[in-house]
């Protein structure tokens, strides 16, 4: 693409995510009204109320809805750098800042040889097809550590992991990056920086880690794979409930713990399946990385006891992350997920009274919505596998020397 047709590109990349964004915007400070349920409670009620407890150096122990890292009263806390704005809109345009800033390294990273924009336009179109919800979770400040990590992990390692370390010190999830990671620097960085922060936060704040405890107890969400189950048993005489619980609207009634098992279980599955895979791993390349940590990430959503709407953001990320690189093997499974976007939206917040009732329109949007994830999950596992075990048509087996941690193009 030469200069002046980039420059096209570039003005009009810029000109969709400014009108999407300000889309989005209008509809978190409500000048546009969305059906559904209020998706920036969150914010206003319950971020807030962990905002005045966390500023007493304390997290919110007495809270079970708080199921997160220590490092996320990082995010809680961050509307206090816009002290000119409210709580609420301060928090919303944070996000909105975090949203730009992923562009950016997208467009950055998107320009250079055998790179591609295709991964800037993906994030630009499939993140506001999620609704208002995008600005109204912080897991769009966490999807930029994390695509800031997998964009700059060939050239500092060091970096990639410092840059993990804080985003699962945040929200879990981005420890996955390192699954598709064989080069012991970064690994070494996570360490380090993952039991500094935890140090820092054990000995300056109680309760750090009391998050583990109120995970473990969660269930069934409405909007997880396992709650298909429910729905359509609700069909047929099934007489549990759907209640607020742990922070989540879940099933609750006869059966529903077997299927919370089944979905550790399946968690459990896949987890040894990426053992396996890296034990298997005979060649690597420039791709590897990204594509494992989008692998990896899509697994473990989809087996989760929840899928809540706003985990699309973190998976539109890596994916976005994976078609900065041309060659890329995981364009099917990317658009799967951006498809999966505007569904989302339709079940929540716009249809949410559905899913919640189990009426058929409702079970079909989650069908459709939870079918494009592990579809999309089947996929880049299939890709993956082939692209680093399954033997080369025509070659001998690669040898030792091909490994990741050996190849100076590895990340």
């Amino acid at each position: 693409m030469d200069t002046k047709s980039a420059g096209r590109s570039l003005a009009w990349l810029a000109a969709v995510w400014g009108a999407t964004r300000a889309a989005l915007l209008l509809t978190a400070f409500k000048v546009i009204t969305v059906a559904g349920p209020d998706v920036t409670s969150d914010v206003s009620v319950t971020y807030r109320g962990w905002y005045e407890v966390l500023r007493q150096g304390t997290f919110p122990l007495d809270d079970v809805t708080w199921q997160y890292p220590p490092a996320a009263a990082l995010a809680v806390l961050s509307p206090g750098l816009l002290p000119f704005l409210d709580y609420t809109h301060a928090f919303f345009v944070l996000c909105c800042l975090a949203d730009l800033a992923v562009l950016a390294l997208l467009v950055r990273y998107g320009r250079e040889p055998g790179r591609s924009p295709r991964g800037a336009w993906l994030w630009t179109a499939a993140v506001p097809l999620l609704g208002p919800t995008v600005y109204a979770r912080y897991d769009v400040m966490v999807t930029a550590l994390a695509a800031a990590a997998l964009l700059v992990a060939a050239r500092h390692p060091r970096a990639f992991g410092l840059l993990t370390a804080l985003g699962a010190m945040v929200k879990v999830w981005p420890a996955l990056l390192l699954s598709g990671s064989f080069r012991r620097r970064p690994w070494a960085s996570a360490a380090v920086t993952a039991a500094g922060l935890a140090a820092v936060f054990a000995v300056s704040m109680p309760g750090a880690f009391a998050f583990l405890t109120f995970q473990r107890d969660r269930g069934t969400e409405v909007e997880s794979l396992g709650a298909l189950v429910f729905h359509v048993a609700r069909h047929f005489g099934w007489e549990g409930q759907v209640l607020l619980n742990y922070g989540s609207i879940e099933f609750l009634g006869p059966y529903v713990d077997v299927v919370s098992t089944a979905a550790l279980v399946l968690t459990g599955s896949v987890f040894g399946w990426l053992v396996l895979w890296r034990l298997r791993v005979v060649r690597t390349d420039q791709l590897t990385l990204p594509e494992a940590a989008f692998t990896a990430v899509l697994l473990f959503t989809v087996t989760s006891r929840v899928i809540s709407p706003q985990y699309l953001v973190w998976l539109t990320g890596l994916a976005a992350v994976c078609l900065t690189h041309r060659a890329t093997r995981m364009t099917a499974p990317a658009l799967m997920v951006a498809v999966a976007s505007p569904v989302t939206v339709l079940e929540f917040p716009l249809g949410f009274l559905h899913v919640v009732t189990s009426d058929w329109y409702g079970v079909t949007l989650m069908v459709v919505r939870n079918g494009l994830l592990v579809a999309a999950s089947l996929a880049a596992a299939r890709r993956l596998w082939r692209s680093t075990v399954s033997p080369v048509p025509g070659s001998s087996a690669p040898a030792a020397a091909d490994r990741a941690d050996e190849s100076p193009v590895s990340p």
